[in-house]
């Protein structure tokens, strides 16, 4: 598709993106976060971030599961350390059981 066409379709695209947007800032601020659904949402999305991290230690899939279920929970503890050490700094958190775990896999070799 070339021309006009494309010109028009990357516009209607443009249109349709950003009035979805503008409908949600509108809408967003009489949101109450501190309301019984919110929270509830977020306690939902924060036990299934649990859950699949803990899968990924325990069960993992891929290149992962290569490595030692010691070195995976190591490397986890390590990180969880850093992040608190750090003033809850996720960043750096996971920086350290990054590290931790390309570490703990490079002395295993």
């Amino acid at each position: 598709m070339t021309g006009p066409g494309l010109w028009l379709l990357l516009g209607g695209a443009f249109l349709v993106t950003y009035v979805w947007r503008a409908t949600g800032v509108a809408l967003g601020a009489r949101v109450n976060l501190q309301s019984g659904f919110f929270r509830w949402i977020s306690a939902v999305a924060y036990a299934m971030l649990a859950g699949l991290i803990a899968r990924m230690l325990v069960l993992p899939l891929g290149a992962l599961a290569e490595t030692p279920t010691i070195d995976r929970l190591g490397a986890a503890g390590v990180g969880f350390l850093a992040y608190f050490f750090t003033r809850q700094n996720v960043l750096l958190g996971v920086l350290a059981g990054t590290v931790a775990l390309v570490a703990l896999t490079l002395l295993r070799q």
